[in-house]
């Protein structure tokens, strides 16, 4: 329906009119709109009535000692289905509507109550095999599973201590910054300093090892037990 509502469906539905002989329109009303199920035909003719709005109808169970009165069920249960009750309808005009509407404004019951179980067992059942509860049941939620929260892009991990983890580190290396060219330099500059950029990497050797002798092997007295590396020649 998109809106908060109670619904509640009724089977072997009668209208109890306050005078069979004259009806009143909207006791006509109510007993017209009674049908007959397609999915259980055998259940006679039903009603079902949506009741709009987030006032919940006050439900009457049978008060206690067979004195044939009725306390309210404070118990906030919902009903189990198969009781036998009785519902009381109440007729309101809308706001800006002419025609009339109709609320469920009490649950009579008519029997013992039993109540709606969430894990689909009766508790009569139960306790019919010694299996009794001091208050009836009601269905837990777990607890939402742990997650983390992201914002920007940034993730906060936590420790079991409750302290924050520390940051993971980026893997990437660092790359060298290129060297600094002067915004205006003249082909004379720029020779230059090639060359001494050159001579500079003839000097150092190679990033992997320091030069050796041309035609030395490694680990011979010539090479000075240095690691190969990329050697330049003059």
């Amino acid at each position: 329906m998109g809106k908060p509502h109670t619904t509640a469906t009724i089977t072997d539905a009668e209208v109890q009119f306050s005078d069979p002989a004259k009806p009143t329109l909207e006791e006509m009303y109510v007993s017209e709109r009674r049908y007959t199920s397609k999915k259980n035909p055998d259940s006679g003719v039903n009603y079902t009535i949506d009741s709009k709005g987030t006032s919940l109808p006050i439900i009457a169970i049978p008060a206690a000692g067979g004195s044939g009165t009725f306390d309210q069920d404070t118990s906030g249960q919902e009903l189990a289905q198969g009781l036998d009750v009785e519902l009381v309808l109440r007729v309101y005009k809308p706001e800006n509507h002419n025609n009339r509407g109709l609320a469920l404004s009490q649950v009579i019951v008519h029997e013992t109550p039993r109540y709606y179980t969430a894990g689909g067992v009766a508790l009569s059942e139960l306790a019919a095999r010694g299996i009794v509860f001091n208050t009836p049941p009601r269905a837990v939620q777990a607890p939402a599973s742990p997650s983390t929260a992201s914002a920007g892009g940034a993730m906060r991990v936590e420790t079991k201590d409750g302290l924050p983890a520390p940051s993971p580190q980026s893997t990437h290396s660092h790359q060298p910054q290129p060297a600094s060219v002067p915004d205006e330099e003249s082909l004379e500059q720029r020779l230059a300093r090639l060359e001494q950029e050159n001579a500079t990497l003839k000097n150092t050797g190679s990033a992997v090892g320091a030069p050796i002798a041309v035609g030395a092997s490694p680990g011979t007295p010539d090479s000075g037990d240095q690691q190969a590396g990329i050697t330049y020649q003059g």
